[in-house]
């Protein structure tokens, strides 16, 4: 079968620099890719099956193709694909976006590379190149040159420019590779020198960015590779414009087969934001923090309301729609764009944001510390949180057709209200000391009253309930209980009888507006392992943990949702979520560095 006919799947790597981002399959064919930014226009929209034209994506394909091998470059976000032939040919593909530090700024251009090199016999191969526009309903004009041709994308003109031949890309003719070639896709500017020398160039240099960032991240002894990637794929999906963190790359790959639960992911949620700057904080990347810092602050009001996301861009609405020219993954659509979950109450993003703030008061290592008028700003959004932390809501899971008085939600406002008190305490502000620290042990025993079900002898997920979900495991945590506390140990121990089938979780088993959930959440293992490691049972943590770090596809990245029995990723892709929980896991199971031989 030839590559470019192959189903899709999640069996793909994720390429990029923080202004640009592209998924490349096993075959090294970008199917995913969108300009000029992460919630652009997917001119690579291979992957969600265009309905009125074909193409949306770029293949490297190799005539008589009988295998194909990729792996990362190790510790970079740079990836090498070996195609081979029946005949003992084998072509060698790096792909890479750009991205290093020169004239003190990060040069990170909407570009992406790639470099293709013959490594034995005569391999013969054809490039297609054929980026769609408008999500896959327009097949852009096309003019050439010399040596490049230009893309008429609607408000963003890409130019490929290439040392082979231009007629053997325009016209996708098949040629024999005797020599590198090097492509370079990127704005409407000509190069200033030969690309053969530009593309060299960008390889190194963008070698040595990666390795140079991966060389000061504080990684835990075990499963370093697995922490790295996490790590390295944590920061692709920072958006270095502005500051903002997206939730994943793609929009609408459905959450199980045959599901319309798909959404488009490619905005900057406060929650998950939160979770990766926490986590890449604990390997020592807190420029990530500094930068989603600057992105909070563009998007603040004075009076402290949040909405739950927002665009990349500081955009506030968000308004979804279903586009009628893709298919959707394996043709399961609806694929949709924008997200309406933007005009939801979720009270939980106000202890995000401080939670997310937190670390700038006490870590000075950083640039600017916190001090007295940054925490002045955070005080709105305590003020919020104190008010909301007891009023309905749409939950952490954003369900579409009810509210309830969320446990999460009144924790995580808690939470705003404790981390306040303490940061008070750090700044010697004796009046906000006493404010913060009263306002959080009354929620505190309000919610403790009303989230602990007596009966039932475990916390549940909304006051005065009876259900269990995953979020749960986060009490202890968030320094809501102490993880020895009978309480939190009968929760953990429920939610592994309610919520776990074989090695993962649901977020939670009762019907929603779509249904019952069918795929297992992927975060909510993750954070089930930290909590049996919280509460003493180590070694079955660990245990699960290798289990679920086997069930990553062949580059070690996930997606948000896996197959309870086949293990098949099912959701947006990459997830932050799901990374975010690897790291936290990993750092928590990990032997010392004192182990080591």
């Amino acid at each position: 079968m030839s590559p470019t006919a192959l189903p899709s799947s999640l069996e793909l790597g994720l390429i990029g620099n923080c202004s640009i981002a592209a998924l490349v399959d096993q075959h090294a064919r970008i199917v995913w890719g969108c300009v000029p930014a992460f919630d652009g226009d997917p001119v690579f929209c291979g992957l969600l099956s265009p309905r009125e034209h074909e193409g949306g994506d770029w293949s490297i394909e190799l005539e008589g193709f009988v295998s194909a091998e990729q792996a990362y470059i190790p510790n970079t976000a740079m990836l090498r694909t070996v195609l081979r032939d029946a005949n003992g040919g084998a072509v060698e593909i790096v792909d890479f976006a750009p991205r290093w530090h020169q004239n003190d700024r990060f040069y990170r251009p909407v570009m992406l590379m790639r470099r293709l090199r013959p490594l034995s016999g005569t391999p013969r191969i054809r490039v297609h190149l054929r980026p769609l526009a408008e999500y896959g309903s327009v097949k852009p004009e096309t003019t050439w040159g010399s040596n490049h041709i230009r893309y008429l994308i609607p408000e963003f003109t890409l130019r490929m420019t290439s040392d082979v031949p231009v007629r053997l890309v325009r016209d996708s003719l098949p040629f024999v590779l005797d020599r590198d070639a090097h492509f370079v896709l990127g704005p409407d500017e000509t190069l200033t020198q030969s690309v053969s020398g530009f593309v060299r160039m960008a390889e190194e240099q963008t070698l040595n960015y990666w390795r140079s960032w991966v060389r000061n991240l504080s990684i835990p002894l075990e499963w370093q590779e697995a922490v790295i990637r996490s790590a390295i794929t944590l920061k692709l999906c920072q958006y270095d414009e502005t500051g903002a963190i997206v939730a994943a790359m793609t929009t609408s790959i459905p959450e199980a087969a045959n599901t319309v639960r798909n959404w488009d992911y490619r905005f900057c949620w406060l929650r998950d934001s939160a979770f990766v700057v926490r986590a890449l904080n604990r390997l020592g990347a807190t420029r990530t923090m500094e930068e989603y810092l600057r992105y909070l602050a563009n998007i603040a009001s004075d009076d402290g309301e949040l909405q739950p996301l927002y665009g990349i861009g500081y955009e506030r609405q968000l308004a979804e729609s279903e586009v009628e020219s893709l298919a959707g993954y394996r043709g399961m659509g609806p694929v949709r764009r924008g997200n309406l979950a933007w005009l939801q109450k979720q009270h939980d993003v106000y202890g995000s944001v401080v939670l997310a703030s937190t670390q700038l008061f006490f870590d000075t290592r950083l640039a600017r510390v916190g001090d007295a008028s940054i925490f002045a700003r955070l005080e709105p959004v305590g003020e919020a949180a104190y008010a909301l932390h007891d009023k309905p809501d749409a939950g952490l899971w954003e369900f579409r057709g009810r509210e309830e008085v969320h446990t999460y939600s009144s924790v995580m406002c808690w939470a705003a209200c404790d981390r306040l008190a303490r940061i008070a305490v750090h700044l010697k502000l004796a009046p906000q000391v006493q404010l913060w620290r009263q306002r959080a042990d009354e929620m505190h025993a309000r919610i403790v009253a009303h989230a602990y079900n007596e009966e039932l002898g475990h916390f549940v997920e909304s006051l005065d309930g009876n259900r269990l979900d995953a979020s749960l495991l986060l009490l202890a945590d968030l320094g809501f209980v102490k993880p020895d506390d009978p309480r939190f140990v009968r929760t953990v121990e429920a939610i592994g009888k309610g919520l776990k089938r074989g090695d993962a979780l649901f977020r939670y088993v009762m019907p929603d507006d779509f249904g019952a959930p069918e795929t297992s959440f992927t975060i909510c293992t993750f954070w089930y392992i930290d909590a049996l490691a919280s509460i003493g049972r180590h070694e079955e943590a660990r245990s699960l943990f290798e289990r679920i770090l086997a069930r990553r596809n062949h580059l070690g990245l996930l997606s948000e949702d896996l197959e309870f029995d086949g293990g098949e990723a099912w959701g947006n892709f990459p997830q932050t979520y799901s990374h975010v929980g690897l790291i936290n896991a990993a750092m928590r199971l990990s032997r010392p560095w004192q182990d080591a031989a």
